[in-house]
């Protein structure tokens, strides 16, 4: 059976709607993100389709790498959103606790983290992250 387009398959950031009414609409402009959750889903879709111009774009310019150099053997398979604080299309600031699990090499993992997020001209950045134990 024949895979179907990414764009009509369930989004990657399994929020349970089709990649192009989800995170697709952010990764090819036609829409920011309006929540800092929003941004970090798509955020983690990017990861996992080694989008480093949509990284890039959505980093904060005080925090971001000058490039960023994706291992395409690492299996980005599932995020579990655990908490949010702030971050909504009103607010300025926001977190987000996530548990994004892969498997590299074979070997299954857990990244925890606890990402920030800073809202300027109505747009949201990735600031940094604490990862958690």
């Amino acid at each position: 059976m024949p895979e179907r387009p990414l764009e009509t398959s369930n989004c990657i950031c399994l929020s349970g709607l089709a990649y192009a009414e989800c995170c697709g609409r952010f990764h090819t402009g036609q829409a920011e993100a309006a929540t800092a959750e929003q941004l970090m889903r798509s955020r983690y879709s990017a990861f996992a389709l080694l989008n480093t111009e949509y990284l890039l774009k959505t980093w904060h310019p005080d925090t971001a790498p000058a490039g960023l150099d994706l291992d395409p053997s690492m299996e980005w398979r599932r995020l579990d959103i655990l908490s949010t604080s702030r971050g909504g299309p009103l607010d300025t600031t926001g977190t987000v606790e996530f548990n994004a699990h892969f498997r590299h090499d074979g070997e299954r993992g857990v990244q925890h983290e606890n990402s920030r997020f800073v809202r300027e001209n109505r747009r949201w950045y990735y600031v940094d992250a604490v990862l958690q134990a």
